[in-house]
């Protein structure tokens, strides 16, 4: 037990400590702000057409916590699974292996520390929401439970069942951290959608890990004895629509059942099960037997070649000359490969197919859905644009390199937005036939503004989650018709020159912020 406590309490400090951390959470109290919208606010975060709850306690808080479960099961697995693999790369993972700690005991004390982060940031919603409601509030009373009981039997489980799968995924996909999040993204959309499937039996709640079926049952079943409707689907999320008259109607919460209290044990009980089974799967740090593999593999290769590695001393006069090349053409072509070959070259399949599909499908389709979610795809790619000299120890010598300002960084920039522009080619080539030249500018200022945000993301917070949770919210903003997060500008209210100009001013200022911060790095190593 005193192991346990251990790993959790040097895991969460870590963590907690990180500029990375801080940001995020400034930013997840932010959209805790927005799950709670004005009377006067042009979306909702759950919409029954025709009708709207007044701001008691009980829908302040049922939906806050419903929202929190949601959207944190979503980026809370971006901001949590990289445990192991930080053990990995720091080698303290050989100084775990010697310790008489069992794999459950550790992976036990990993998941423990991913859910002591996703707590923290939960709770930071939790009082948000009072706050809400206090501002929000049409006056009536403040009752208690409304807040914890839903926060309680919702966010709670569900964080333990996502700080389990995070654990999971590292045993079992190791450092494929693209392939962690499409399958952790396709695990949970499916299990939204058959959640919000009209018709569906889910609302006892008992197989929905985030309560949100029975928050929408309720609200449904409500409405339609209250104004004999028969609604069969409750919308649920940033929901943007045209005002129009609604009849308002007093929402109380839900009736809590020892079955579905009993079920929220279950999920955790499976979650726990989870990291159980997979501590017979971990591997304990150690990777001889990959590098033994690999060893013989390169002694057969080399014995069918008929050539020997035995040394035979060097020769000066066989070496080539020593050229000098400034420019930094060649590191553009360095980061360009790297950023190309970084991965599992099977997604590269996934990556071509989704561009292509850009071809066929219709216009709004491949602007609003398909080219965010392609560069989504990319973020791992992205994210270590500007970190991996420093996660590989060699930013001593890359900073000290010729004019690292001048070639090393525009070199990273360039690249990462050539690899944008070249999975964008598609739309840019459908724009193109349709003389559309501000769409256009739209897409290559987004790219822009993309790897600038991977490269001054990363070098003020010296790591990659930051970048990763915030492109995820801004790719699911978007995809969601925020305006605010329209990057690519596909939004009709952003068709104008006016609106351009603002994303190039963002990317102005997020090259100035790039080009100052590592000048400071390079001069205080």
């Amino acid at each position: 037990m005193p192991y346990i406590y251990s790993i959790i309490k040097a895991d969460y400090l870590q963590r907690t400590r990180s500029y990375a951390f801080l940001i995020t959470l400034a930013v997840t109290v932010y959209v805790a702000y927005l799950f709670v919208p004005p009377t006067s606010a042009s979306y909702t975060t759950l919409s029954t057409v025709g009708f709207k709850s007044v701001y008691n306690s009980a829908w302040v808080g049922y939906i806050s916590a419903t929202m929190t479960a949601v959207m944190l099961s979503f980026y809370g697995f971006l901001l949590v699974n990289n445990s192991i693999r930080r053990d990995i790369d720091t080698e303290v993972g050989l100084i775990i292996a010697a310790m008489p700690v069992s794999n459950f005991k550790y992976l036990l004390g990993k998941q423990l520390s991913n859910y002591a982060v996703l707590c923290t940031i939960a709770g930071c919603t939790f009082v948000v929401s009072i706050l809400m409601f206090l501002v929000r509030g049409a006056g009536y009373p403040f009752v208690l439970a409304h807040f914890v009981l839903p926060y309680l039997f919702f966010v709670l489980p569900a964080m333990f069942l996502v700080a389990s799968l995070a654990v999971v995924a590292e045993v079992f996909l190791g450092k494929r951290s693209i392939l962690q999040f499409i399958l952790y993204f396709f695990l949970c959309g499916a299990c939204m959608a058959a959640i919000n499937k009209p018709g569906n039996h889910l609302s006892s709640g008992i197989f929905d890990p985030f309560g949100l079926s029975l928050v929408t049952s309720s609200v449904k079943n409500q409405v339609n004895a209250q104004y004999h409707q028969h609604i069969e689907q409750v919308s649920f999320g940033f929901i943007f629509n045209k005002r129009q008259p609604f009849k308002t109607f007093v929402w109380n919460g839900i009736s809590w059942t020892s079955l579905f209290v009993f079920s929220r044990l279950l999920w955790m009980s499976f979650a726990l099960g989870l990291v159980y089974l997979s501590s017979f799967f971990f591997h304990r740090f150690d990777f001889s037997n990959g590098v033994r593999k690999k060893k013989k593999q390169k002694d057969l290769i080399q014995k069918k070649e008929g050539f020997s590695m035995m040394p035979s001393g060097i020769s000066r006069a066989s070496m080539p000359p020593v050229n000098f090349d400034y420019s930094m053409f060649p590191f553009i072509k360095t980061e360009l490969l790297l950023l190309v070959r970084q991965g599992n070259k099977w997604l590269w399949l996934l990556n071509i197919g989704l561009s292509l599909s850009m071809l066929f499908a219709p216009l709004t389709v491949a602007s609003s859905y398909l080219l965010p979610a392609l560069w989504f795809l990319q973020v791992t790619r992205w994210s270590d644009l500007v970190t991996k000299e420093k996660s590989n120890r060699v930013h001593y010598f890359t900073y000290a390199a010729y004019k690292p300002l001048q070639r090393m960084l525009p070199a990273q920039i360039i690249a990462g937005f050539l690899l944008a522009i070249g999975l964008s080619l598609p739309l840019i080539l459908r724009y193109v036939i349709a003389l559309n030249g501000l769409a256009i500018l739209n897409i290559v200022a987004g790219a822009l503004l993309v790897v600038l945000l991977a490269v001054s993301t990363g070098i003020l917070s010296g790591g990659k989650k930051l970048f990763e949770v915030f492109f995820f919210l801004l790719t699911y903003m978007l995809i969601n018709k925020l305006p605010a997060a329209d990057y690519l500008g596909v939004m009709p209210q952003h068709h104008t020159l006016v609106y351009t100009s603002v994303l190039v001013s963002i990317v102005f200022l997020l090259a100035m912020i790039s080009f100052v911060a590592r000048s400071y790095q390079t001069k205080h190593l």
